[in-house]
């Protein structure tokens, strides 16, 4: 009789759902909702299903740094060997395959099926979101309305790190509010191009802008998808993470102004830097408390451009000339805006429950073929594939684009041509962010990433300074907060039990220290470097934002470290 390999059963019937294994049913695990049943649910009791191992050596610590390899190898290709991202990113999958095959013994078929499933999921989660919000700005170019909305941008100041301020951290969290993926950088990067920043350094402001009003981005999803991983209720924990975000906003101006211009920026930009990151921190705090998680993000952009404006009218950083006029009259100016415009109002309608609902329609979901899995206590994993071709993010930009080529006088060839444009533009960036979510799925279907995550919960009530670091390296390897809360969120909670602290605490820390590792992560690389026509230059990119990353990082850690005992215990609602 042949032996059967560790960590996998045969048939269904030899392992009973919901059963947790004698070895591992005092570990926690992943809360994951069950795949769907249908007619064809009894095909899967003939068919080999994986049980994840989380600690397939017998010493956690051990089977932590097997995971933690892949993660170290990313990022020392992307950072110390300047990698190409798609490169980095095809060589980590393969290394992580061969942990997820030798050293958690899963089998090299699923482990194959799981970087597909990974690569299929990129689609609607990025590509899709990012090609129509690139091609709306294509359009706005196109048709010359972009250089009416820099000469608008430009009327504001004529400062560039003023400018960086307005467009990658008011607009660009506006953006981030409405769409999130990587619309943000990439658009908020060409305008500060066109407005004559060097490609790299405006790409590199984009990204490390795009911080604060992550965790609130979509409307809100991460903490969404939060709150149905982990039970709690979404709007306590939207107001915890806004009462941690919240904070960093106030930091990351003064960063944005030191990417731009070094020590002289901060000298001469602070009030500019302290007016947007205080407004937009009290604001999102505010909202978030006591008002709506969703808009928080919405009301605290407008609020910090509008707070910038009224500062720019009674001062101005050393040097800068006084603002030119824009020179376009106001239906010009009205058009350039309009695009953005129709995006706040395409996603605002699709937040009524009615709209909702016929959205709904079009949204289909099966089971990925052959991706049978067990969590650790015994429980299926969800494998589903969900198609919301109506609801989706990129599908609302799609629409908001269509309508903006009533405003921008542009015709259906010229629109088709220009989409295709926007695919060849990003070139190897595709492959670079399919090859990373490819990757992130291996690593969590395997027990890789549970490894991970309850080695760091094993540092006792010194976790809470390690909670935004297991969010963060979640984000590392999904690109998104909402795919590190769905991966890490009942983790975090589970700790909280263990060690008597906040489940609420805990929860918010994973989605907030997740924003810093967005500016790091391959797949916003590949989307930044695209978007300023830099492909290849992931790496060199990488190395201009990981430390402030890292240090923005520490300060989420210290501030729920905090949180966490008497000092600053009364900020959890």
């Amino acid at each position: 009789m042949c032996a059967r390999p560790h960590g996998t059963t045969f048939r269904a019937a030899e392992q009973p759902r919901g059963s947790p294994s004698r070895r591992e049913s005092h570990r926690p695990a992943l809360s994951l909702p069950p795949p769907a049943t249908g007619p064809a649910s009894h095909v899967r009791k003939a068919v080999a299903v994986y049980r994840q191992d989380p600690n397939p050596t017998g010493s956690l610590a051990l089977s932590a740094l097997l995971a933690l390899v892949s993660l170290v190898a990313l990022l020392v290709l992307l950072g110390g060997f300047r990698w190409k991202a798609h490169w980095a990113g095809l060589a980590t999958l393969a290394l992580a395959s061969c942990v997820a095959v030798v050293g958690y013994r899963m089998p090299v078929g699923l482990a194959l099926d799981a970087a597909a499933y990974g690569a299929a999921q990129s689609v609607l989660v990025v590509l899709w979101i990012t090609f129509n919000a690139i091609w709306i700005y294509n359009l706005t170019v196109h048709s010359g309305h972009f250089e009416v909305l820099r000469r608008a941008f430009s009327s504001v100041s004529d400062d560039s790190r003023v400018q960086a301020i307005v467009i990658a951290f008011s607009f660009g969290a506006l953006l981030e509010a409405l769409a999130g993926g990587g619309g943000p950088v990439a658009i908020c990067s060409v305008m500060l191009i066109a407005l004559g920043l060097h490609p790299l350094r405006a790409a590199a402001l984009a990204l490390v802008a795009d911080t604060a009003p992550v965790a609130f981005g979509g409307l809100g999803n991460p903490i969404t998808v939060l709150a149905g991983v982990t039970g709690l209720p979404a709007d306590h924990l939207g107001a915890m993470a806004g009462r941690q975000v919240s904070i960093l906003a106030v930091l990351v101006p003064f960063v944005l102004v030191i990417v731009a211009d070094g020590r002289r920026g901060l000298r001469e930009a602070w009030p500019a830097a302290l007016t947007a990151g205080l407004s937009f921190g009290v604001t999102q705090f505010l909202v978030s408390s006591f008002l709506s998680y969703k808009l928080c993000d919405i009301i605290a952009a407008l609020v910090s451009a509008g707070a910038v404006l009224v500062l720019v009218r009674f001062w101005r950083p050393t040097g800068e000339r006084a603002a030119r006029p824009a020179g376009d009259g106001a239906a010009r100016i009205l058009a350039a805006f309009a695009p953005y415009a129709i995006i706040v109002a395409i996603f605002s309608l699709a937040q009524f429950d009615a709209v909702k609902a016929w959205l709904a329609k079009l949204t289909w979901t099966f089971q990925w073929p052959g991706l049978h899995l067990l969590a650790p206590n015994g429980k299926p994993v969800n494998t589903g594939y969900v198609v919301n071709l109506g609801s989706a993010t990129g599908t609302l930009l799609l629409v908001a684009g269509l309508l903006s080529l009533l405003v921008l006088r542009i015709g259906p060839l010229v629109a088709l041509r220009t989409y295709g444009r926007t695919i060849r533009q990003f070139g190897w960036a595709i492959l670079a962010i399919l090859s990373v979510f490819a990757l992130s799925y291996v690593m969590n279907l395997s027990g890789q990433i549970t490894a991970l995550g309850l080695w760091l919960a094993g540092a006792g009530g010194f976790f809470a300074f390690l909670a935004p670091v297991v969010g963060w390296f979640g984000v590392s390897i999904t690109g998104t907060d909402a795919g590190s809360n769905a991966l890490f969120g009942g983790l975090q909670t589970t700790a909280a039990h263990q060690l008597g602290a906040s489940p609420v605490l805990f929860g918010a820390a994973n989605s907030s220290g997740g924003v810093m590792a967005k500016m790091i992560s391959p797949q916003n690389l590949a989307i930044g470097t695209a978007a300023v026509g830099l492909v290849g230059k992931e790496g060199e990119l990488f190395r201009r934002v990981f430390l402030w990353s890292l240090g923005l990082l520490l300060v989420m850690c210290a501030l729920v470290y905090l949180q966490s005992t008497p000092v600053l215990a009364w900020m959890v609602p």
